[in-house]
This record gives C-alpha cells, structure tokens and sequence, in this order.
C-alpha cells in the first residue's frame, strides 16, 4: 500500500512541475497609433529587431511576441522630423502597448498588462 501512495504522490508532483513550469508565457508586444498619420515602430530586444510599419492613425496592431529583457521603442512617424523613443523592461506573462501619442511634440509611452 505504501508503494501506491508514494508512486501517485510522485506522479502527482511531476504534473503539477510540469504545469507550473509550463505557465509562463513570452512578452508580447503591439502598437497602437494615437497619430492622424502613419507610422513605423522599431522595437529592438536583446536578440532581436521587430519592425511595425505602416501603422494607420487610429490603428492597433496585433500582439507579437518578443524576448524578455530591456527593450527599446522607435517610431519614425510621416511628416514629422522627431522620432521618438522610449525604454522599457520585457518580463513573462505581459503585453506591452507602444503608444505613439498625439502630442506636441510626438512622445511613446508604453502601457503594461498582465496576461
């Protein structure tokens, strides 16, 4: 009896690891183009450069998956002479919003969730 309960205890264990260790999800990341014209966002990770082009005004574009660790936000955005930038730290488990904001003059900020 003893065997059985210790065989379904380490079976047990070993699917609930395997579950949790599973869990985590990459860093995901979008733009979204508060602008009334065009732009293109570079984000750039450690490993790795994603590039977000033709982003209409008003637009959102779909979640890509990037590394985690610091990243850099670009937008080179049409008929303006300003890029701007921003920093921002990449962890599991979030989605990351880069915000090309309708200021003057043009700013990016990123917004953070959780997934």
């Amino acid at each position: 009896m003893k065997l059985k309960t210790a065989l379904a205890y380490l079976i047990g264990l070993a699917l609930f690891a395997s579950v949790v260790g599973c869990s985590k999800k990459p860093p995901s990341v979008r733009v979204f183009n508060e602008r009334a014209t065009k732009v293109n966002v570079q984000i750039k990770t450690s490993d790795n450069t994603i590039n977000l082009n033709d982003v209409a005004a008003g637009q959102t574009t779909n979640y890509q998956d990037i590394s985690e660790g610091p990243c850099g936000a670009t937008a080179v955005i049409q008929n303006e002479s300003v890029s701007p930038t921003r920093s921002f730290s990449a962890e599991k488990d979030n989605n990351y919003t880069v915000i090309v904001a309708n200021t003057t003059p043009p700013t990016v900020r990123v917004d953070s969730q959780s997934k």
